[in-house]
């Protein structure tokens, strides 16, 4: 059975190809359009996974699609009466719904001469964010909880995996969301681009806890584990918010009330300087959320009884949350899918339908490499053809065959101060650059994270980078040890080992961590046990290979971007492209 699974209509949209239960292909719509968190059908995606999976439209058996705008109608009119919204924002919605139910027809535009015969299957969106989560997880049995904005009228879901099944067990209903708390609080704080919540995330460090009590008064417990907003702060229940999930960047206007400003004091604008109030009211912001989070958690453990953890949901990228489950709660064990938000809704839609007939679960996902990969001819073909560039640029052009001296030279190059863009196999799925298209520094060095700004990301400052750690030293520098291999987790760096890595090392002495493993990533622990080997040091800093845009996907992109920056070496498989005295390899 082929099922095409798919996030439409909304942020990250993707699609996804499970063949008997296998996944196949997985990419998001953005890294073919190049507009980051692209909104709309993913029909570029859908193309891509169908010639990965070598078959045409009129072969998928079913489409599994991440919303059922049927799902929770009597919730919904109860909810319509005691909060009647404009008219506006009704019509809104019904466009949005109309919309995904067409997706048969525009496929059919959109790939003419092939036509969709099998079944098109709404998914419920929370029951495909769970599935995302535990379907692929490495758990026999496990809780699984969906924290999101909304989908489906709801922004919260809870239930229990075992074996095939999944059942969900409780919801927190529209108008209440821990998603959009998050997000109308990284608005205030001047940051108004969708996806932009992990800047707060690397802010509130540099905050302190002055405002903790102040920012409560937005969100309150429920005894049930639960949670409620004050809607005096928020205008999405009753105003229009006309949010646009079509054909382009999504755009989220203010969620907020003036009550916020008069609560906080006025929004910042986005040029203005940060002062230490926006930066206590980002440490406030993931704090409440924490305490709200951990007691939903806290509430599952208790009912469910189970220690391991399968999450999903755009908050899932709470990677500061999600590194202290262990610590908070009884959970012992978390898994955080490779695309946790609603991307990831794809993947979890075409399990929901696949285990809706099928009681053995066939797959496990331990590795984020499902997206388009380059052949050998390609990248050599691209280089012949841009030889007058490159050497415009002064560059040399080299091949290293032989991997073990490839990533021996590399590591060198790092270890010596080399920014290094690294593009090797199959392009990650989801929102993390994990040694596949990511680009390489040395953690050691306390100026790089001033080297990477100048040379390549021109980011704010006070927003960290990542490390790259082989898994077998995880626990030596980190004070917990558990396999995080989609960098969905953030740990303390040991306390003895913070000054050896400061560049990777935030101002809180954390890092989000990604462990490699060399079965799922065998090219990219090899480099980092070279660089290990030379340095004593079992980690690299790694961040997404990409400038102000989505991570690129194809070797044309990733040349692009080392000529239009300084990065120093591009290793593209085997090839070797180096400016002044960064490593080479031979022609």
């Amino acid at each position: 059975m082929i099922i095409l699974g798919l996030n439409a209509y909304h942020a990250d949209s993707a699609a996804c190809l499970v063949r008997d239960g296998i996944l196949v292909a997985a990419a998001e719509e953005e890294r073919f359009r190049r507009i980051k968190h692209w909104a709309g059908l993913p029909t570029e995606a859908i193309a891509w996974c169908l010639r990965e999976a070598g078959i045409g439209l009129d072969r998928v058996d079913a489409i599994a699609i991440n919303q059922d705008g049927r799902a929770h109608w009597p919730r919904k009119l109860a909810t319509l009466a005691a909060h009647p919204p404009s008219p506006r924002l009704v019509l809104d919605r019904l466009r949005t719904r109309r919309a995904r139910a067409g997706v048969v027809e525009r496929l059919a535009a959109a790939f003419p001469g092939t036509r969709f015969s099998g079944r098109l299957h709404a998914v419920e969106h929370h029951r495909a964010h769970l599935s995302s989560a535990f379907h692929v997880s490495p758990f026999a049995e496990a809780a699984a909880v969906s924290v999101d904005g909304f989908g489906d009228f709801a922004s919260t879901a809870w239930g229990v995996g075992r074996g095939a099944s999944l059942s969900v067990e409780g919801r927190v209903f529209f108008p209440h969301s821990l998603g959009l708390f998050y997000q109308a609080v990284t608005q205030h704080l001047g940051f108004p681009h969708y996806g932009d919540e992990y800047k707060v995330m690397g802010l509130a460090p540099y905050g302190g806890p002055g405002l903790v009590p102040v920012l409560r008064r937005l969100l309150h417990l429920r005894a049930d584990g639960g949670f409620a907003l004050d809607l005096a702060y928020f205008r999405h229940h009753r105003e229009p918010v006309p949010m646009r999930w079509t054909d382009g960047v999504p755009d989220c206007p203010r969620l907020s009330t003036p009550a916020l400003d008069e609560l906080l004091g006025p929004a910042r604008r986005p040029d203005e300087p940060l002062t230490q109030t926006h930066k206590d009211i980002a440490h406030a912001a993931q704090a409440v959320y924490e305490e709200a989070f951990f007691h939903l958690l806290d509430a599952v453990q208790a009912r469910t009884g189970l220690t391991d953890l399968a999450l999903a949901g755009g908050c899932a990228a709470n990677s500061v949350a999600n590194g202290k489950v262990r610590r908070r709660t009884r959970f012992r064990r978390v898994f955080v899918q490779a695309a946790a938000g609603d991307a990831g809704g794809a993947l979890g839609a075409a399990y929901a339908v696949w285990h809706e007939r099928q009681p053995q679960r066939r797959f496990v996902m331990d590795h984020a490499a499902w997206g388009p990969e380059a052949t050998e001819a390609e990248v050599a073909a691209l280089l012949a053809a841009r030889g007058a560039d490159l050497a415009a640029e002064g560059c040399r052009v080299g091949r290293i065959a032989d991997e073990a001296a490839l990533c021996r030279m590399t590591a060198a190059a790092v270890a010596d101060g080399a920014v290094v863009g690294w593009f090797q196999g199959r392009m990650e799925w989801g929102p993390r650059a994990l040694g596949n298209r990511s680009i390489v520094g040395d953690p050691r060095r306390a100026d790089m994270k001033d080297i990477l700004n100048r040379k390549i990301k021109r980011r704010e400052s006070f927003r960290p980078f990542a490390p790259s750690v082989l898994a077998e030293a995880a626990g030596t520098w980190f004070e917990e040890d558990d396999a995080v291999p989609f960098m969905m987790q953030v740990f303390q760096v040991r306390e003895e080992k913070r000054a050896l890595v400061p560049a990777v090392t935030h101002v809180d002495g954390s890092g989000r961590l990604q462990t490699v493993t060399a079965t799922a990533n065998p090219r990219y622990h090899r480099l980092i046990a070279a660089f290990r080997d030379l340095t004593g040091v079992p980690l690299v800093l790694n961040t997404s290979f990409n400038e102000n845009e989505p991570i690129v996907c194809r070797p044309d992109e990733a040349l692009d971007c080392f000529l239009r920056t300084r990065m120093d070496l591009l290793v593209i498989g085997d090839h070797t492209i180096a400016r002044g005295a960064a490593g080479g390899g031979a022609a």
